[in-house]
């Protein structure tokens, strides 16, 4: 291996939640009077915290969001795991292959701990995931593009930065792993290859992952 740890983003990774999370999304703005575009929606809250789609909308309009906005929107986001929520194709099989091969990983991502936990039972990927291999943004306060939560991973599991490598499929990913010293693969499923350019690799296929990572 030429890394010490292998840090996954979670929604569109390893669990396929972003068309889910984003059609919702951007449903739940629309009726709020901020009409959004599930286009729209990929594009500016991709791969970001809460916090973000509050400044956003705040920054463009004036307006605040509704105090309750994140638990109304969890709970629709939920509900829809629970229905139609699978891994990504490929997610199972790598994480098989890595854990027979020692290869330690985490994931670190923009979503809360429960929504992580959700995703993961609904799945069926928590039985790779202890409390010891889960990170959020809610841990450190600044979420991606800010380096502050994969630097957060890579300290509680005992690797430096340079010796880490972070699996993204959103922009803002891609720029908190470089903010944090780590080369990042790109995962071109859902996002155009140009949007993810400061990657240090792309990639297509977690199938292919494996390889790429030896």
């Amino acid at each position: 291996m030429r890394y010490d740890l292998v840090i996954f983003d979670n929604d569109g990774v390893l669990v396929d939640s972003e068309p889910i999370s984003n059609r919702l999304l951007a449903a739940y703005l629309t009726e709020l009077g901020h009409p959004t575009s599930y286009e729209e929606s990929l594009r500016d809250y991709m791969g970001a915290a809460m916090h973000r789609v509050h400044d956003l909308v705040e920054e463009r309009t004036g307006q605040k969001l509704p105090a309750d906005f994140d638990d109304v929107f969890h709970a629709r986001v939920f509900a829809a795991f629970e229905r139609d929520l699978e891994p990504v194709a490929g997610a199972v099989g790598l994480l098989e292959k890595l854990a027979a091969d020692g290869v330690p990983y985490c994931v670190a991502s923009s979503g809360s701990h429960e929504r992580i936990r959700v995703g993961h039972r609904k799945t069926g990927l928590d039985r790779w995931f202890d409390d010891g291999r889960v990170f959020s943004s809610q841990d450190v306060g600044r979420g991606k593009p800010a380096p502050d939560l994969f630097l957060y991973a890579a300290e509680r599991m005992g690797v430096a930065p340079q010796r880490c490598v972070v699996v993204e499929d959103s922009p803002l990913g891609v720029r908190a792993a470089n903010a944090a010293g780590m080369d990042v693969y790109g995962f071109t499923a859902m996002t155009p290859a140009e949007r993810l350019a400061g990657a240090t690799q792309l990639f297509g296929d977690l199938d292919e992952l494996a390889d790429l990572l030896v």
